[in-house]
């Protein structure tokens, strides 16, 4: 990880955004939280038996229709169903398969699965990637009534200052 050293704490209703160019550690800083061996100096504490959801920046893993994901995943089919129609999901792509999905549609899956998720802090890579501006200000709405606990890295400014009840930030020194 480059750049100074960041310190911060993050408590339940937090919603803290990781700020700062490219290649400067975020999503570094994010798979340290998420328990993968990423070289550091510092230390990272966090509460015993702490779960966590995750929404990567990629999403071209997805295969097989949705319904078949969030039984697999062990989601609420009804809640999954209902967040994916207020993020502009027609009921017919619910039983098709995802991999003739667009990027987007993709990212809309990962961002539903994760909300229906039960978990003490959501971690999301860029969650409006490929993300369009009527979907954005969906998942925003999502968010303020959902209020989980999260640790974001987005370059949209506008989600930022929206989203974030926190910012640190990770400059090059």
């Amino acid at each position: 990880m480059s750049g100074r050293p960041a310190s911060f704490s993050l408590d339940q209703g937090d919603r803290l955004c990781l700020d700062g160019g490219n290649g400067f550690g975020k999503s570094s800083l994010l798979r340290l939280v998420l328990g993968e061996e990423v070289p550091h100096t510092r230390f990272l504490r966090q509460a015993s038996g702490m779960v966590i959801s995750y929404v990567p920046q990629k999403a071209a893993h997805l295969q097989d229709a949705p319904v078949t994901w969030a039984e697999a995943q062990n989601i609420d089919l009804t809640q999954f169903l209902t967040i994916l129609r207020k993020l502009d999901f027609s009921q017919e792509l619910f039983v098709q398969d995802m991999a003739g999905y667009s990027a987007g549609q993709r990212k809309k899956v990962l961002l539903a699965t994760s909300l229906c998720q039960s978990a003490h802090l959501y971690v999301g890579d860029e969650p409006l990637n490929y993300i369009g501006l009527f979907s954005r200000i969906q998942i925003e709405e999502l968010l303020m009534e959902y209020r989980p606990t999260l640790l974001f890295v987005e370059h949209d400014q506008v989600f930022q200052e929206k989203i974030a009840t926190k910012t640190v930030e990770l400059w090059n020194h």
